[in-house]
């Protein structure tokens, strides 16, 4: 890498921890405030809704402005969106709005569609084409370590480990529930007030840096259209990549839940396994996923790792107790690659265009959206989380067709 990209290359690194952690705390969200707000499953996966829904709307708005403007100016608003959305967090705690903790998820997630359409084709930039895949990986690789980290804080700062039967609720007088309701729902002020410091820094740190641009991309307004899509690869990464943040979110979300189904595993030591064992084989197979593409195509590796999620996730609609958990476990290793893989296949040579499809390619996150709701209407209908993991296992699938026949390299000549 030419040394006037390495500093750069750091700094918009960090941004890939920045909203990694915000997705990653929805695992401990939405349980906690199922918890304190006493909702069904289909309406805490609302929360993955909130998140995912702004990055459909904010997605291409986001692209216009990295288009319009530069790469250092939608970073600067995408932190400073990220930091009001988690100050919100503070008055939907005090009256315990679940509609205003919705609000401040949107809010928080616009910012950090504008964090992740500008960082992953940015990163791409940065040195030779031919490594892009490899350098995207590496970046992404820190996208893994908020990974790591954000179900092990929100884990030990936000969820109380106190979980009360729904006789014990029933039995509480009014006053009793009320008073344990608002008691659940108060941890997570502090810890998004620091959250939101944090982020404050961050953007000054960029607000001061020298983030250098592209010449000649912000004035090619012309190439910013729905033209796009007549490359067949592009096309089909979107439908990958929506298919791949719906499989992510569908199976860390619900984790919690069911493990407490099949294991009866108490919610701290549940947040405990997701974070330091399934999240921490996300990291190291990032590391592991960036030294295999030197050998191994990316569109091959990709497919390989598909087929080997599928049958993983086989395994936890088919088996009991520990095993269909453990094997749910293993499955964050292989999807690792997924998400960095698909977006450089998908924007592999389309020089201008690339800003518009890294765009549509972030606007696909909505399957984050929209696959966790199937799961939890599904789960209140048969009264199983278990069979509602028939979802990302058909997610998965679909990422299998792309990466085996879809993603052809004549495409990009077209």
């Amino acid at each position: 890498m030419n040394k006037k990209y390495l500093l750069p290359f750091v700094l918009v690194t960090s941004l890939f921890f920045l909203w990694a952690f915000l997705h990653n705390l929805n695992p401990i969200l939405i349980p906690h405030l199922k918890k304190a707000c006493q909702l069904t499953d289909t309406q805490s996966a609302l929360i993955d809704s909130a998140v995912y829904f702004g990055y459909f709307l904010i997605a291409l708005p986001a692209g216009w402005v990295m288009h319009k403007y530069g790469y250092k100016k939608g970073i600067l608003i995408g932190l400073a969106l990220y930091a009001i959305g988690a100050l919100m967090f503070y008055p939907a705690a005090s009256i315990r709005s679940y509609s205003l903790f919705l609000t401040a998820l949107f809010v928080a997630a616009s910012g950090a569609t504008f964090l992740e359409t500008v960082a992953n084709p940015y990163v791409t930039k940065l040195g030779d084409a031919d490594t892009s895949e490899q350098r995207l990986n590496f970046a992404q690789s820190f996208n893994g370590l908020g990974a790591v980290i954000a179900p092990i804080i929100g884990g030990n700062f936000i969820l109380s480990g106190i979980e009360k039967t729904k006789d014990e609720l029933n039995a509480m007088t009014p006053d009793q529930l009320q008073s344990y309701l608002n008691f659940e729902i108060s941890t997570v002020k502090s810890f998004y007030i620091i959250l939101a410091l944090i982020i404050f820094a961050v953007f000054i740190i960029f607000f001061l840096a020298n983030i250098p641009e592209f010449e000649g991309e912000a004035q090619a307004e012309h190439q910013f259209s729905w033209k796009v899509f007549r490359h067949t690869h592009l096309k089909w990464a979107v439908i990958a990549e929506a298919c791949y943040v719906g499989t992510q979110v569908c199976v860390g979300s619900f984790f919690i839940r069911l493990s407490k189904s099949l294991m009866n595993l108490p919610e701290k030591n549940a947040a405990f396994l997701w974070g330091y064992i399934a999240m921490a084989g996300f990291v190291v197979g990032r590391f592991a996923g960036t030294y295999l593409m030197k050998f191994i195509a990316p569109a091959r590796l990709l497919a390989t790792y598909c087929l080997i999620t599928i049958t993983l996730l086989a395994i936890a609609l088919l088996t009991k107790g520990n095993i269909a958990v453990y094997a749910v476990v293993g499955v964050p290793f292989f999807l690792s690659i997924m998400f960095p893989t698909i977006f450089a296949l998908g924007i592999k040579g389309l020089g201008e265009e690339t800003k518009i499809a890294a765009s549509f390619l972030v606007m696909s996150i909505v399957g984050g959206g929209v696959f966790p709701l199937i799961m939890g209407r599904i789960s209140d209908a048969t009264g199983s989380m278990q069979k509602a993991y028939i979802v990302p296992l058909c997610c998965l699938i679909v990422i299998w067709f792309f990466a085996q026949f879809k993603y052809k390299p004549d495409s990009m000549l077209r």
